[in-house]
């Protein structure tokens, strides 16, 4: 059995187990499906087994917990009846799990206590914001950057200043997070990481730059794992050339 002390110290290897496993249900590269709603599941039904023993009852463990409940909750939203995926800001909200929400936010509260603040609390602080707005247009951008802003601090890294930029364009514009994109220190390591250019198709598609922001959507769709990801990417391809046919976005 480890000692108090042992546990504490691999007490974040853990919780960062339990995050991966999360985020490699949330964005399932199954063929059959664009989600892997079981392992979410698993994911949060072991760290709800952390928080029931008394070493793990620690304020980074409850943000973690509300982190997978808030963003979990919106699963019954990330697929439209065609089976195809919903970027969050065309996705129904109404299909969004009430229950969860409440749940994480009341878990969100409960990481407050103790003073200890982990990259989690940051991120369960952004899915909280995203959860509880009515809609995607009422959503506050400022809000989730200010978190951003000291999730990039506690962590820098490329990816993290990569989300912090296109919170930036969603309170300020389009211009201004492609500026913060091109300024991202160690930007080479995103070379291979799909995201970085959807991140740019879209604000580019934003600025009316259709033909820029193609070549980004096509890129990013070679690189993504999930068909369904690849579907939707393939999608704003063809929205970019003003393709009439099926977008999956």
């Amino acid at each position: 059995m480890s000692s108090p002390e042992e546990f504490a110290l691999r007490l974040p290897r853990v919780h960062k187990a339990l995050y991966l496993l999360f985020n490699g249900g949330y964005h399932g590269a199954s063929p059959d499906s664009p989600v892997r709603g079981e392992v979410c599941r698993e994911a949060m039904r072991l760290v709800a087994l952390l928080l029931r023993h008394p070493l793990g009852l620690a304020p980074a463990t409850y943000a973690l917990s509300a982190l997978m409940c808030l963003t979990a909750a919106r699963l019954p939203g990330k697929i439209g009846p065609d089976g195809q995926l919903k970027r969050l800001a065309e996705q129904d909200r109404s299909l969004w799990d009430r229950e969860l929400i409440l749940d994480g936010m009341g878990l969100l509260t409960e990481a407050g206590v103790g003073g200890e603040v982990s990259a989690y609390h940051f991120e369960a602080g952004i899915a909280a914001y995203h959860a509880t707005s009515p809609n995607w247009e009422s959503t506050d951008g400022r809000a989730i950057l200010s978190l951003y802003n000291e999730l990039l601090r506690m962590r820098p890294s490329p990816v993290i200043a990569l989300n912090r930029a296109i919170a930036l364009a969603e309170a300020e514009g389009a211009e201004e997070g492609i500026k913060a994109i091109e300024a991202i220190e160690d930007k080479h390591r995103l070379k291979r990481y799909p995201y970085y250019y959807t991140g740019l198709g879209d604000l580019n598609s934003r600025m009316g730059r259709m033909d820029v922001a193609r070549r980004n959507f096509l890129k990013a769709s070679e690189l993504v794992e999930s068909p369904a990801e690849q579907r939707l990417l393939l999608g704003r391809v063809q929205d970019c050339l003003g393709d009439p046919g099926p977008s999956g976005s």
